[in-house]
């Protein structure tokens, strides 16, 4: 008997996905896929949809299978180690619970969002893409789950990520995007994550943070991040191959493709601007500010991209100028914001070291000198002198974004941003001009949007009448969970511990 032929790379691809693809005959196509051609993208040739991977299933266990496994190796040995201890500082852990509580949902809802956007693609090598980066954020999610579930022993407010998720005002930042991308059509969502926000923005999230994370010892995060990166690879090119895709089919869509560039970076840089703060405030050891990391990966990188695709007619997204106009303030209008209200986040705030200030006047000159650090300062002096200064009534939120209306006009830093629009005799608040444009362009879909302030002052979060009365429905202890770090347990904890660890010795040759 003839040994079987080994088949091709290629060969093997198109049989496990093309040749597993049938036409239906007892209902049509259109019915069975209804969500394909609604947002009026033209498709002429679903069999010109490839995969630059040619992953199929089978090897994707295979491939999978060996990085868990040293995966969960290297976090065995962490927890074993007591790796909690090798951080730089306790400060480090509000990123890791900014992260969890806002990160990896995301990476859930991710996981439900490509499940439903292959069922809706009548192309086989769509669908068969899309199923494997469902299953890549599902485990995404539990990765993190697993590599946090350690800190979650010795450090307090990430006992309730689940809970406050659909609770938590500040939460709702990224949230809200997802169930934006999620409740758009199957075209627009995979444009909206794959391209907008893991291949033009995904650097700004994965690249900074998880250096910064192994810079400040803790490798725990820092080993579910490089494990993520390789799959981080493909969906970033099964991102750009899908909107290349689209362009090349028909050039209708051309249109349709850019208006959805336009809204998704914007919604990208909003909620990216929560990394930039974990960067320049909530890391003890500095990697890189957020200015230099949004200088290289799109004012270097990803403007480069956009350029390569003029040639099917993509221009900038809008008011990309304006994110650019912003770098030198974006993270300490946040960090501000974050500062006041976290009598009400499940996380710990405080004022930046002088070290760390000269640190940030290094990296942002002038203006953090004359416009920020002299705050900072005084918000300091306040907490010296027994008076820490809390907001304790919640902000208004952007009405698309969801983040607190407290951004300043793009060419004057001291003015407040607020932009008013009115649909159906109803005045809705923004906090920029570019989630004021998204809102114009699909007022019907934003006017929908809970807003959690006003939902707990109308009494619909627990019946809670206070911010504190709030907290407590969030399962959130003060002054344990919430508020400032100096002083909290993790802060006390972390002192104790730090005394009891062993003084390091020095080798022999520096003895001599």
């Amino acid at each position: 008997m003839a040994k079987p032929k080994r088949l091709g790379l290629k060969e093997k691809y198109s049989l496990m996905t093309r040749g597993l693809d049938w036409e239906t005959t007892y209902q049509p196509m259109d019915d069975v896929f209804p969500y394909d051609n609604y947002e009026g993208i033209k498709i002429v040739d679903w069999d010109k949809w490839e995969d630059p991977f040619r992953l199929t299933m089978d090897s994707y266990w295979k491939y999978q299978s060996e990085k868990e496994r040293k995966l969960y190796a290297i976090l065995d040995a962490f927890q074993q180690n007591n790796g909690q201890l090798n951080i730089s500082d306790a400060r480090y852990m509000s990123a890791v619970k900014l992260w969890i509580q806002g990160i990896t949902p995301l990476e859930y809802a991710a996981h439900r969002g490509f499940a439903h956007a292959g069922r809706s693609f009548r192309g086989a090598g769509a669908r068969v893409a899309c199923q494997m980066q469902s299953i890549d954020e599902l485990r995404h999610a539990q990765t993190q789950l697993h590599a946090f579930s350690h800190y979650n022993k010795f450090f307090n407010g990430m006992h309730g990520f689940a809970h406050i998720r659909d609770r938590a005002w500040y939460l709702s930042i990224p949230k809200s995007f997802f169930e934006d991308a999620m409740s758009a059509g199957p075209f627009e969502f995979v444009t909206s994550i794959s391209f907008a926000f893991e291949y033009v923005l995904t650097n700004l999230l994965f690249m900074p943070f998880v250096s910064g994370a192994a810079y400040n010892g803790d490798m725990a995060t820092t080993t579910f991040g490089f494990s993520a990166q390789s799959d981080e690879s493909r969906h970033m090119t099964l991102g750009l191959e899908v909107v290349k895709f689209m362009l090349e089919q028909h050039e209708d869509n051309v249109p349709i493709v850019q208006g959805w560039l336009d809204k998704w970076f914007w919604r990208g840089y909003r909620l990216l601007g929560l990394v930039g703060t974990m960067m320049d405030y909530m890391l003890p050891k500095k990697v890189m500010s957020w200015k230099e990391a949004w200088e290289i990966y799109w004012e270097e990188n990803g403007i480069a991209l956009f350029h390569d695709l003029s040639r099917y007619g993509i221009e900038l997204p809008k008011h990309h100028e304006v994110a650019s106009k912003e770098k030198n303030r974006l993270t300490h209008e946040l960090w501000a914001t974050l500062y006041q209200y976290s009598n009400a986040l499940s996380l710990h705030t405080w004022v930046p070291e002088d070290s760390e200030l000269d640190w940030m006047s290094e990296k942002y000159g002038t203006l953090f000198d004359t416009m920020y650090r002299p705050r900072l300062e005084f918000f300091r002096e306040r907490e010296q002198a027994g008076e820490r200064y809390f907001n304790n009534r919640l902000p208004m939120v952007c009405q698309v974004c969801q983040i607190p209306v407290f951004f300043t006009e793009p060419d004057d830093p001291q003015k407040q941003c607020v932009r008013i629009v009115e649909w159906a005799d109803t005045k809705h608040h923004c906090c920029s001009d570019g989630c004021a444009d998204i809102f114009r362009r699909e007022p019907q879909k934003y006017v929908q949007a809970l807003i959690p302030p006003q939902q707990i002052y109308r009494g619909e979060c627990g019946g809670a009448t206070n911010i504190f009365e709030y907290a407590a429905w969030l399962h959130l202890e003060k002054d344990v969970d919430t508020g400032e770090y100096r002083g909290s347990p993790d802060h006390r904890n972390w002192e104790a511990w730090a005394a009891q660890q062993p003084t390091p010795q020095a080798n022999s040759d520096e003895a001599a």
